[in-house]
């Protein structure tokens, strides 16, 4: 029990702190990432619940523009942990819905479990399939839509910005792989 507990503590370093420089292009990445997910549903579907621009985009933002070499931030990662956790979150809705805490639990778990499996995992996936076991009636009638849009629409949109805005300084580079 003492080893337990003594891992708890923690032994390792804090992580360094960024450069202004650093902290100006992720902000402007995320900006532009977010801006152009909310304004293509805002000018293509409607002008009021901008549900292409969804919650956990916005964890992505971080990884993808304030982490750029994080393994869970490369473009495989992305697509792949938003697209397959959103088809597992759709379908653990349509078979499990009428027990929206056991849909819940079980999209958020096989989402990750899956993520591992296919060496995908994006922490913002497991937020995916969470929103489409939960995201009420706009997101349920959408179906396996949901997968493509939002899902993979917005991480597409995100993943083009990315690959522009972390390229333009000298001090970064996006990709780190692709496969």
């Amino acid at each position: 029990m003492n080893n337990y507990l003594k891992k708890m503590r923690g032994n390792g370093q804090s992580p360094p702190g960024v450069s202004f420089a650093e902290v100006c292009w992720s902000w402007i990445g995320s900006f532009l990432g977010i801006a152009a997910v909310a304004l293509l549903h805002y000018k293509l579907l409607d002008q009021h619940g901008l549900m292409l621009l969804l919650g956990s985009f916005g964890a992505s933002a971080v990884l993808i523009y304030g982490a750029v070499r994080s393994p869970l931030a490369q473009p495989r990662n992305l697509l792949g942990g938003h697209i397959l956790s959103a088809i597992i979150g759709v379908t653990a809705f349509q078979w499990l819905g009428s027990y929206p805490w056991l849909a819940a639990a079980v999209a958020v778990s096989t989402a990750i479990a899956l993520m591992h499996l296919t060496k995908t995992l994006h922490p913002p996936g497991g937020a995916t399939a969470l929103i489409a076991v939960i995201g009420g009636e706009s997101v349920h009638q959408l179906g396996y839509l949901y997968v493509v849009m939002p899902a993979a629409l917005g991480a597409c949109v995100m993943l083009a910005i990315a690959l522009i805005v972390n390229n333009i300084p000298k001090t970064r580079k996006y990709p780190e792989f692709w496969l």
